[in-house]
């Protein structure tokens, strides 16, 4: 039986910010337009913490038991490793989705927005179906389309709704860049893992592209956040503020760059997460002014 740090591990908690900075994103917006509802976003945030952590055992239980984590470099996989029974993770990822249901019906219930009912059911369908089913969409290169969609203008401009009940342009145009640091982890994760999915039939976005293109996309993913935030100056002076957490980002455009590879691409995904953190606090403070 795995141990609570195992199970802690598994859950893969350097991959929250993921979660984290989209509601504090959509928060930020809400504020800045004096309509923030503090425990309408902490529910919201509940929701997509239990969304992250549920797609991770998810992917934990669908990788562990098609035998794609066999030989793998990178945090501990709770199947793959014989830690704890495919059961048991699979288990877990459904508890995780039924809280995260839970309380987002309570967030459409209180907006009487009917139809977010869809938009919650494609988010945990989207969850299970990265890896899970008999043809999950992560293995054909479409990971970072869906996190773009779902941990990027579907948390940030439904945090913002279920506040405002209403949804100002800039709440989309934010999403934009809180969406590519979101892929920015998932690239760096893929890249690590480049050399096994391929032999084990995973093919994602970087197995697809290659390794050179694939370290391309990765800088994109964390130099166009910082152009974007800039960009929205005109219309939100302040949400520049974003531009201050670019030192943030050298470090691991340099390694990634210069051809970091295996165990060095985990430090690489801690910085990106560090990055993504400051940046959200940053540009959730200047849409809030």
């Amino acid at each position: 039986m795995a141990s609570v740090s195992q199970w802690i591990a598994g859950a893969r908690p350097r991959t929250l910010p993921a979660a984290v900075v989209p509601v504090a994103v959509g928060t930020g917006v809400a504020a800045g337009y004096d309509g923030a509802v503090w425990w309408r976003a902490l529910l919201a945030l509940f929701v997509a913490l239990a969304l992250q952590v549920g797609v991770n055992y998810a992917n934990d239980y669908s990788d562990g038991v098609r035998g794609t984590d066999d030989d793998r470099v990178g945090p501990m996989r709770l199947v793959g490793s014989g830690a704890a029974s495919p059961r048991a993770v699979l288990t877990a990822a459904m508890a995780c989705f039924l809280a995260a249901a839970v309380a987002g019906l309570v967030l459409v219930v209180v907006t009487r927005a009917w139809w977010m009912l869809l938009v919650g059911a494609a988010s945990i369908a989207a969850a299970w179906f990265y890896t899970g089913g008999s043809r999950p969409y992560g293995y054909r290169a479409l990971g970072e389309v869906s996190v773009f969609v779902f941990f990027g203008l579907v948390a940030v401009a439904g945090t913002t709704f279920v506040q405002l009940e209403r949804l100002p342009w800039i709440a989309v145009a934010a999403a934009v860049p809180v969406g590519l640091l979101a892929c920015a982890m998932l690239v760096v994760n893929n890249l690590r893992d480049i050399v096994t999915d391929g032999p084990a039939g995973k093919r994602t976005m970087a197995v697809v592209l290659g390794d050179a293109r694939t370290r391309t996309l990765y800088a994109l993913c964390l130099i166009l956040p910082l152009v974007i935030s800039l960009a929205l100056a005109p219309w939100h002076p302040f949400a520049a503020l974003g531009v201050l957490a670019a030192p943030l980002a050298i470090g691991p455009v340099r390694a990634v760059r210069q051809g970091a590879v295996g165990p060095a691409l985990i430090a690489t995904l801690q910085q990106t997460g560090r990055l993504q953190l400051v940046f959200g606090l940053l540009f959730t403070v200047g849409l809030a002014i």
